[in-house]
């Protein structure tokens, strides 16, 4: 009973520890949205620069005509799956260390695949003709070509970021009825609409929960329907080192790889600044990278297939390619990549002490992601270099312009995170006080 007591106790506290990050803001704060802002606008310069002067401004040419850009796109949709595979998954197992996790990964999904629709209007020559990839009925049947892969492309991301909208706001609305009563000033307004007349009673609670029983297992569906089609772009195509069965799972377990790593570098940041360790703790760091060594063990099994595939056939189309980047001008970024994604983690991760410890589970993280944005880049650049007909080889390295749009655009994804924060509480506090009241403990 007196322990009842006590957790009964600790929802005030839980209210104003979590509404802190909204109500209060350091002078930091407006100091690093400055500097995003003006990267932001660096970006926006070179692509209205591209815009401007043609696609010729990058250094794209034939027979490359995949990038930078497109590698950024599979990278953010894969980023993408933070939420849906931390947040999907754990709530249909029903592990109570979810918790404190399951908001910060959404909001990274919803901001990643903005940030992944962004990169596809890069790659437009001619952006003003953006309707063609709206894949509308046409009597002539010129334009989309319905057959195409990309065509899938389109019709699967917008499903998931469709479905990645509603399942980021069913668990907001219950927040936005509590911000609604505890936030004045421009936003309470916002929070009266958003929380859509919320008042908790057991009827709302209960329609509440019958959404996100329904929706839970098709989000995770769907994330493993997106990355597989983003995957089969590549496989069903005749380029070398391409075509291959592989290429589905590979592309899924790799946004998973991304996708857990980003989140570990979420947690780190914001436990540190909004000072929430005492509802992330060390056991969630210990169980974020018990899930980083299945998803690099998973990721090596299916790299080392593809490669080994390759090279018993020993066709000499694929094996320009391979051993372009075992040995050839790729070997550095290959090697590089491989040290980041699979050595690192496992000569880590697999230490229970490294991984009760916040700040090298983060390192982890940074480091699988540089190797994950890599790894796109030379699923990208190496088979497009080497086409069958030798005398047409090429090489690659992006421009100036590409370099600022990108780093504009990884700028614009933490400055739409760090406005969020502000609006959004980056801890889910209905679940906290469901877990606290049903007895449970963090990281169990």
């Amino acid at each position: 009973m007196e322990q009842e007591k006590r957790r009964w106790e600790q929802i005030p506290k839980i209210n104003q520890d979590l509404l802190a990050p909204l109500l209060t803001t350091h002078w930091t704060y407006f100091l690093l949205v400055g500097v995003l802002v003006c990267l932001v606008a660096a970006g926006a310069g070179a692509w209205t620069y591209q815009v401007q002067t043609g696609i010729g401004q990058t250094n794209m040419h034939p027979p490359i005509f995949w990038a930078v850009y497109i590698a950024s796109f599979i990278f953010w949709v894969g980023a993408s799956h933070s939420g849906t595979f931390i947040s999907g998954v754990l709530r249909l197992s029903k592990a109570e260390w979810r918790r404190p996790v399951t908001r910060i990964a959404e909001l990274m999904t919803f901001i990643s695949l903005m940030i992944a629709t962004l990169f596809v209007f890069y790659h437009l020559g001619r952006v003003w003709r953006w309707y063609y990839l709206i894949p509308y009925p046409n009597q002539r049947e010129l334009w989309p070509n319905f057959r195409s892969p990309l065509m899938w492309d389109a019709i699967a991301v917008f499903t998931y970021a469709t479905a990645s909208t509603i399942y980021l706001y069913l668990p907001l609305i219950p927040d936005f009825a509590l911000l609604r009563e505890r936030i004045d000033g421009w936003r309470r307004p916002l929070y009266r609409v958003l929380s859509f007349g919320w008042t908790g009673t057991q009827n709302q609670w209960h329609v509440l929960e019958t959404a996100l029983r329904i929706i839970t297992p098709l989000i995770v569906m769907v994330m493993v329907s997106v990355h597989s089609i983003v995957g089969w772009d590549f496989g069903v195509s005749l380029v070398p080192a391409w075509h291959s069965t592989i290429f589905a799972p590979y592309f899924v377990v790799g946004a998973v790889h991304s996708g857990v790593g980003l989140v570990a570098i979420g947690l780190y940041v914001l436990r540190k600044i909004y000072h929430l360790e005492s509802y992330i703790t060390p056991e969630h760091f210990d169980k974020i990278g018990k899930l980083l060594v299945v998803t690099t063990l998973v990721l090596a099994y299916l790299y080392f297939a593809e490669l080994l595939t390759i090279w018993y056939a020993n066709i000499p189309d694929h094996m320009w390619v391979v051993d372009a980047l075992l040995s050839g001008p790729f070997a550095v970024p290959f090697w590089f990549m491989a040290t980041c994604i699979y050595i690192i983690p496992l000569a880590t991760l697999t230490s229970p002490a490294f991984r009760r410890w916040p700040l090298g589970v983060m390192i982890v993280g940074v480091l699988i992601n540089i190797g994950m944005y890599i790894e796109r880049v030379l699923i990208l650049v190496p088979p497009l270099s080497y086409p069958r007909l030798p005398f047409n080889w090429g090489s690659y390295f992006p421009s100036w312009v590409e370099m600022t749009i990108i780093v504009g655009s990884l700028a614009l994804a933490v400055l739409l995170y760090a406005l969020a924060v502000k609006v959004v509480p980056v801890i889910s506090i209905w679940e906290e006080k469901e877990g606290l009241v049903h007895g449970a403990h963090h990281g169990k």
